[in-house]
């Protein structure tokens, strides 16, 4: 098949699917909502990933029966009709005091390796086995996975990397994008799209076959962040995820294709709801979804009064982190077509990636404040949150040299802290702001300071954020979600649920940023 032919094959299907009525809010109905709304568990998710014990129809007919009764209790209800499939490793694995970090680490890939071959409630069936993050969190993730693969390349597991790749090609031909995770309540929204960077990634091993087998998948992709661009207009200037604005600029934001709470978090997304009164509820929850779809759920990022979740206004904003992402996938189509002799098509793609870059540098830089941010298009200004998406246009390349100064010169004096880096400036108690760090967003701005020569500043940072987290390990046997930097012997806290042991994307950084010290002594 020749490669047009591939890349046109690659189209047919992907538009974006309806999503099928298997989420287990739309498949339980009323019981849904009691188990979720009276709080029968303390975690939202814990519900959504059980496994009904009986056929369906048997379950809710039980329970229209049962719940009339005085004495009806719903917590022995659910307890004796569905199953609890999740895996906490937590429960069943038990850290050898005498590993160091890096030993820890390589025994867990297979700790937290799942191979779902058939659906199960509502996890969905995928084709290779794929690494989870761990704790509550026990399906193949987007954003959190390219992270995790940087810590099984460090430990040559490149049959899981492979594996997890094979998997989004999957849910690509059957989506028409790679979901947040392989769980039903995820279909209709992705997370931040780090495709490419997973193909570059599996490319140094395998060579140059990897673009060519995945380059159809990878048009595919970023379709879906594009889709409809060419049709919008003055009167209608967004649709999903892009956004054309009044100079014909085309930008994209992060979206939902639904308007209801969702089902892994639903009391609190309606407790939102009531609390923004003056809100059209289904505003507040594809806003709300929105910001699950950009990785960052909650930060005053999102927050129009920068401090209250009920002011959430996330589809009015056009992320830097996201469009920073689409600029490097059309340069790696662009790269991959000028490597098959395809000329023409390397230039339509090299012109779309520069498009972009322009964009980024009119919207989202500021001249006054010498830094990145998101653009309001609603408002048509920046907002006024200063956070580590600033890094992004650094992380791809496409920063000016005075700019990147000027981040660089931000990042040291405002967000470097004790442990490492805050997400943000802003105290919210929300988990994707300060005092929390993470490890992707130190991952993007370490690599992001050495492209443009700030390798002094870079190594302070891993420094601090390598201490943070062998610390922890050392006091406590384990790897967590996320750390509190500011004062580095207390854990990470804030956001909907309890913090998670593991953990997928911590593993995978800090075994990347070790390996870059033993490859340095070899």
């Amino acid at each position: 098949m020749s490669i047009f032919s591939r890349i046109r094959s690659a189209f047919i299907g992907t538009g974006v699917v309806p999503p099928p009525k298997s989420s287990p809010d739309e498949l339980l109905g009323e019981l849904f909502q009691d188990v979720q709304l009276r709080r029968v568990f303390p975690d939202g998710m814990t519900f959504v990933d059980m496994v009904p014990a009986n056929r369906l129809r048997k379950v809710l007919l039980a329970y229209e029966q049962q719940r009339q009764r005085p004495d009806f209790d719903l917590h022995k209800f659910v307890s004796q009709y569905f199953k609890d499939y999740l895996e906490h490793t937590s429960g069943v694995y038990k850290t050898n005091p005498k590993h160091t970090v890096e030993q820890h680490i390589n025994e867990l890939w297979n700790v937290l390796t799942r191979q779902a071959y058939t659906n199960k409630g509502s996890l969905t069936a995928l084709p290779y086995p794929y690494v989870v993050p761990g704790g509550r969190f026990g399906a193949q993730w987007y954003w959190d996975s390219y992270f995790t693969m940087l810590g099984l390349a460090a430990s040559n597991r490149y049959d899981l990397i492979e594996g997890m790749l094979k998997n989004y090609a999957f849910m690509i031909r059957k989506y028409g994008y790679i979901i947040q995770a392989n769980r039903t309540y995820y279909v209709g929204r992705s997370q931040p799209p780090f495709f490419s960077h997973m193909l570059k990634l599996l490319a140094r091993k395998e060579g140059k076959a990897v673009y060519v087998r995945y380059l159809p998948y990878l048009i595919s992709e970023y379709r879906f962040w594009t889709r409809k661009a060419s049709e919008l207009s003055e009167d209608k200037p967004a649709y999903r995820r892009t956004v054309r604005l009044s100079d014909g600029t085309i930008l994209s934001r992060y979206y939902d294709n639904k308007r209801t709470p969702r089902p892994e978090s639903y009391k609190e997304d309606v407790d939102t709801a009531l609390k923004a009164s003056d809100r059209v509820p289904s505003k507040v929850y594809v806003d709300l979804r929105a910001a699950a779809e950009s990785g960052w759920d909650f930060s005053s990022r999102w927050f129009k009064d920068g401090k209250n979740l009920k002011t959430i206004h996330t589809t009015d904003i056009l992320q830097v982190d996201l469009n920073c992402l689409l600029v490097h996938e059309a340069q790696t189509i662009a790269e991959i077509c000028t490597m098959l002799k395809q000329g023409k098509l390397a230039k339509i793609w090299q012109k779309r990636a520069q498009r972009r870059i322009e964009a980024i540098q009119k919207y989202f830089w500021s001249e006054e404040k010498q830094f990145f941010f998101d653009y309001d298009f609603i408002a048509g200004e920046h907002t006024a949150c200063y956070s580590l998406a600033a890094a992004f246009p650094l992380y791809v390349g496409i920063a000016t040299q005075a700019q990147a100064d000027a981040v660089a010169k931000m990042i040291k004096e405002k967000f470097l802290k004790p442990g490492g880096l805050v997400a943000t400036l802003a105290a919210t108690g929300e988990q994707w702001d300060s005092p929390n760090g993470w490890a992707p967003l130190h991952w993007v701005v370490i690599k992001g300071l050495r492209n443009y020569g700030h390798a002094e500043l870079a190594d302070e940072i891993k420094k601090r954020w390598i201490t943070t987290n062998v610390e922890v390990f050392k006091k406590e046997g384990k790897l967590v979600e996320k750390y509190n930097v500011v004062a580095p012997n207390e854990y990470g806290g804030g956001g909907e649920y309890e913090l998670q042991d593991g953990f997928g994307w911590t593993n995978g950084v800090l075994m990347a940023l070790l390996s870059e010290d033993k490859e340095s002594e070899g």
